[in-house]
């Protein structure tokens, strides 16, 4: 396989799948559970969690330089069979769903040009319009991406530079706007009636997701120039992002108060620009945001493609999606994953789910990957004299745990259905016995349970 893809393109890819939709929704989205104190905690240890995440996987790309794909292939070969499948699978859905919500955002944001009181047309871009428009736009990036991987991230690396333009124009203006005696009103977020820690934990998911795409030049680490590349761009692009993420959030609680930030529709940043800049304020985000998303979705089609390739080449899914096109596009699972994201699209069509339910069930599904790779470099480093590393995956661990915490038991019994239905694919694909390693006892007892366990779950969600 070629491998074309330099520093610069790496990082564009981190920093273009971090920075999408989410940005230009946290002032709403994030005052809405918390006030100023909880925030800057949240943060604190959002910030702290992902370095530690970042430093995890930059670590594993150099002591186990052999292992392409990161996500899916950390947890195989840490974890055995099962748990790479599971990794894999849970990888792929979050990349599914954060490609559907940000078809979903796109179309609202179009819906300040065309929408009227009296005429509604993209709506929350959860209308048959907006469901329209968004399979025209899948299946033109469908198109690019087979074109060349090397094409789609030349492409995105532009993309990356416009979304940054009215990124900064905002925190420009909200620096000039800044209001100290309103950012500390209510410091502690006492109007909300939840106590601090609470306010902390309801952050935690918020945060995520914006950070979900840490793990891109990982990802698609085969198609590097340069393997120490990967482990660059990747802590590069977390920095710049927690910068433009800390700057946005707490800025906006300096220019309108948080009540009034909580009640904002979304993307509320364009609210927040047109108090700064008048009528102008909508038009210049509803652009960047757009430019934005088609960034992330860019980004995120290539990385959501990447993993079922690796994981067919192992065995854990089909061999048949290993499938690559004459550009050494994964043309197989390209055509997997926008067939379910345009399943998706109908479906919302039909339930009118918006973009933050999607932000939710999409958060919840990249846990457990996250978790097994800090995990996996504890287990590389034990018995060695490697302090920092090993403190590095005891930090990336303990954050993994405490996201599986802080996400609450209905999250948890959410991702106990979405996991079960893959065990079916993991079976179909190791028939045969096509795995290249046998399952333990361990591993078919786990199956048996998460199948078992599925059931009560799924009741418990419909109640």
């Amino acid at each position: 396989m070629d491998k074309k893809l330099g520093l610069s393109a790496l990082t564009a890819l981190v920093l273009s799948s971090m920075l999408g939709a989410g940005v230009f929704s946290l002032p709403q989205n994030m005052a809405a559970v918390a006030g100023p104190a909880a925030l800057l905690i949240g943060w604190l240890i959002t910030g702290v969690g992902i370095l530690f995440l970042s430093l995890a996987m930059l670590l594993l790309t150099r002591l186990k330089p052999d292992l392409d794909g990161g996500i899916f292939t950390y947890a195989r070969a840490g974890f055995g069979e099962l748990m790479g499948f599971c990794s894999a699978w849970g990888y792929w859905l979050c990349a599914v769903i954060a490609n559907v919500s940000y078809l979903v955002i796109v179309f609202s944001a179009l819906s300040f040009f065309t929408d009227t009181p009296d005429r509604v047309i993209f709506g929350d871009g959860n209308t048959w319009q907006a469901m329209l428009g968004a399979s025209i736009l899948l299946w033109l990036v469908h198109w690019l991406v087979l074109r060349g991987v090397q094409t789609a991230a030349s492409i995105n690396l532009l993309a990356t530079l416009g979304k940054l333009v009215p990124l900064l124009l905002f925190v420009v203006l909200a620096l000039l706007a800044f209001n100290y005696d309103r950012f500390h009103f209510d410091f502690s977020g006492t109007e909300l009636g939840q106590p601090l820690w609470q306010q902390v934990k309801q952050t935690m998911l918020i945060t995520l997701w914006v950070f979900i795409g840490v793990e891109g030049a990982v990802v698609v680490s085969a198609r590097a120039r340069h393997k120490k590349d990967v482990g660059r761009a990747t802590l590069l692009a977390v920095l710049a992002a927690l910068l433009v993420y800390l700057l946005v959030t707490l800025l906006s609680l300096g220019v309108l108060p948080r009540a009034e930030l909580a009640q904002m529709r979304n993307p509320s940043m364009a609210g927040l620009m047109q108090h700064l800049l008048g009528s102008w304020g909508n038009t210049v985000i509803a652009i960047g945001l757009i430019i934005s998303v088609c960034g992330a979705y860019l980004s995120w089609t290539i990385m959501a493609a990447e993993v079922p390739l690796l994981a067919a080449r192992q065995g854990a899914f089909p061999r048949s999606i290993a499938r690559q096109n004459r550009h050494n596009s994964p043309a197989a699972s390209l055509w997997l994953t926008n067939g379910s994201v345009q399943v998706c699209l109908i479906l919302i069509a039909l339930t009118g789910a918006d973009y933050n339910t999607l932000l939710t069930i999409a958060s919840e599904m990249i846990l457990v990957p996250y978790l097994l790779v800090g995990l996996y470099l504890i287990k590389v480093v034990r018995g060695q004299n490697k302090p920092l590393a090993m403190l590095t995956g005891i930090g990336a661990s303990t954050y993994g745990l405490w996201l599986l915490y802080a996400s609450g038991p209905l999250h948890l019994l959410l991702s106990v259905v979405l996991y079960a239905p893959g065990l079916m694919l993991f079976l179909f694909a190791r028939r045969g016995g096509r795995g290249e390693q046998r399952l333990s006892q361990l591993e078919r007892m786990a199956m048996v349970l998460l199948m078992a366990a599925s059931l009560p779950a799924l009741w418990q969600l419909t109640q």
